[in-house]
């Protein structure tokens, strides 16, 4: 895929929220719905950023807490923490997880000319950053979220579910 190619491939919908004081986006294809914070049942011996699983609808969801995969210290749930409920190629397929959130933003069409490569973070996170979007409301971090569960944690989540 050439840069060209890849540039068109990250201009599209997303879906902001925030980390902290950080502004994160996915896309919005990979979203299927956003629910409030529920009882999260933990699973022994799971990597620490796996809270544990949920049931939604008769479906159990494994339950990804952000803020422990990113690194970032823990903060009390509020009122606005919520879980983003997407859809992530698996090793055989695709499965649903879940991941918290401190609040969920907006909807925003980003174009290609707002997207910057990441390339000037070096190591930190680059394999599952896409790009970083310039917004007149500041910086948002586009994350490739197939790449931020990545294989090994999907090999937990596998487990989990």
């Amino acid at each position: 895929m050439d840069e060209q190619t890849e540039a068109i491939s990250r201009e599209g919908k997303y879906l902001t929220f925030s980390l902290g004081t950080e502004q994160y986006g996915i896309g919005i294809l990979k979203i299927k719905e956003i629910i409030g914070m529920m009882p999260v049942t933990a699973l022994p011996q799971a990597p620490d950023y796996l809270k544990g699983v949920i049931n939604l609808r008769g479906k159990v969801i494994p339950i990804v807490d952000l803020r422990t995969k990113f690194a970032m210290p823990a903060q009390a749930e509020t009122e606005r923490t919520c879980i983003i409920v997407v859809e992530v190629a698996g090793h055989s397929a695709h499965c649903l997880t879940g991941l918290v959130v401190d609040a969920v933003s907006e909807v925003l069409n980003i174009k290609n000319e707002q997207i910057e490569e990441h390339s000037s973070l070096g190591d930190l996170h680059s394999e599952s950053v896409l790009g970083l979007a310039k917004m007149e409301s500041g910086v948002k971090i586009l994350l490739d979220i197939d790449r931020v569960i990545n294989s090994e944690t999907s090999a937990a989540l596998q487990l989990a579910a």
